[in-house]
């Protein structure tokens, strides 16, 4: 039977990741801006170089210097100011006002400031505001505090809300995680009926099209090899139509030429979609290069599915490490076992494949070929092929959680009370 099974949590004391995560989550992205931050204290400085490692300041150029007003003053005397300074001082209220007025000599009156002080002080707070500072914090900062400041600063307070994107990848070729990504598409946009855009992005091998019945005659190629004329309209007119409320950006699925792209090449398509629609769905095809990794470092959620092997365990285990550098504040990927109990295939049992990743799988799905070979023999969803089968109601609940509308927890073993309750019972 199908099973949906765990809430994925690292194990090895991060269990607290996710929910950092889902506290930086509601921060657009902050866009291409220069950022200079002169700490005087270790703490300050590495709260800051984890803020400039975060996916939300990806396109910014952030450097962090030891040294506070002074550094400053003496920098700003040959080079141009930044978009944002960025300045601890452990200096008293009056003193601070008084330094800061020798950096406002070198400054661009362009420029924004943000002082992180040592003070709670209204008054303080009044006066650096009235002299022009943008914000002023107060010491110690977390890492939520400091990439909301700067958004507020530089993110369109007007901006519509940006859409969720989710990333599938396999952990191997032919594990199924196009299938289940487009299922996961189809049960949010079919249960909520809410918006999704699945952006196929195996150009060359994809299968949406195939999945959904579709033959666009435009999709994902002309975006990418266009990036000057990607707007709202234009990714319209390359959506093909799957469902009320379900769209495909489509992969050409042709060898006429070669697929190479710049690390970058699909950032501001997914941008676009994001703007567009409350779920953007990224089919990432099973492949590491500088696009790949760029696409699932920014994504708001990376989903790795597997089948219990070896060979999928050992990439597995390298996605997630890879992961965890390049999404150092962002929760975990989840984790979904596919095509379990293969007959008379030697596999790992769910339990002993997890165990060395350090977390739990959100969803098991069994090995049944029937059910899914006549959904993709014929164009359709699992849910439109068999809506009574218990894996179409684990793809629900997979969709529940990826759009934060639950959170599952581990099951508890049934304790003493539980078994001497159905001996009483039996009497």
């Amino acid at each position: 039977m199908s099973q949906l099974a765990f809430e994925p949590e690292y194990q090895s004391g991060d269990g607290g990741e996710r929910a950092a995560g889902v506290g930086l989550h509601a921060y657009r992205p902050v866009p291409r801006i220069s950022i200079q931050a002169f700490c005087e204290t270790d703490t300050v400085a590495k709260q800051l170089t984890r803020a400039s490692e975060d996916r939300r300041m990806a396109k910014t150029h952030t450097q962090v210097h030891m040294g506070g007003v002074g550094r400053a003053v003496e920098l700003f005397q040959t080079v141009p100011t930044p978009n944002l300074i960025l300045l601890e001082t452990s200096a008293a209220p009056r003193d601070m006002l008084q330094s800061l007025a020798a950096l406002s000599e070198v400054c661009d009156p362009s420029t924004k400031v943000v002082i992180i002080g040592h003070f709670n002080d209204v008054w303080l707070y009044r006066e650096l505001i009235r002299n022009g500072i943008s914000e002023y914090m107060v010491a110690p900062i977390d890492l939520p505090e400091i990439i909301g400041v700067i958004a507020g600063l530089f993110v369109d307070p007007e901006a519509k809300p940006l859409g969720n994107s989710i990333a599938f990848i396999g952990a191997k070729g032919g594990v199924g995680a196009s299938t289940i990504a487009h299922n996961v598409a189809w049960a949010i946009s079919s249960l909520f009926k809410s918006e999704v855009v699945i952006a196929d992005m195996d150009l060359p091998y994809g299968t949406a099209n195939i999945n959904f019945d579709q033959d666009p005659a435009q999709g994902i190629a002309e975006a990418v090899f266009s990036p000057e004329r990607i707007d709202d309209v234009y990714l319209d007119r390359l959506l093909a139509q799957c469902a009320e409320n379900l769209s495909l950006l489509a992969a050409p699925s042709t060898l006429d030429r070669v697929f190479d792209f710049r690390d970058d090449s699909f950032a501001h398509l997914i941008d676009v979609a994001q703007r567009t629609v409350p779920h953007v769905i990224l089919d990432v095809p099973h492949s590491w290069n500088g696009w790949t990794r760029t696409t699932l470092a920014r994504a708001d959620e990376v989903v790795i599915v597997a089948s219990p092997e070896l060979a999928n365990l050992r990439n597995t285990k390298n996605l997630l490490d890879t992961l965890k550098q390049l999404r150092p504040n962002d929760a975990p990927p989840r984790l979904v076992l596919n095509q379990v109990g293969v007959p008379k295939r030697p596999e790992i049992a769910p339990l002993d494949f997890c165990s060395p990743l350090g977390i739990l799988p959100t969803a098991t799905i069994p090995f049944e070929p029937a059910l899914f070979g006549n959904a993709a023999n014929n164009g359709r969803m699992l849910a439109e092929t068999d809506a009574a089968n218990p894996i179409v109601q684990t793809v629900n609940e997979m969709a529940h959680v990826l759009t934060g509308r639950v959170t599952l927890k581990a099951r508890k073993k049934p304790g003493l009370s539980a078994v001497l309750s159905k001996l009483k019972r039996k009497k």
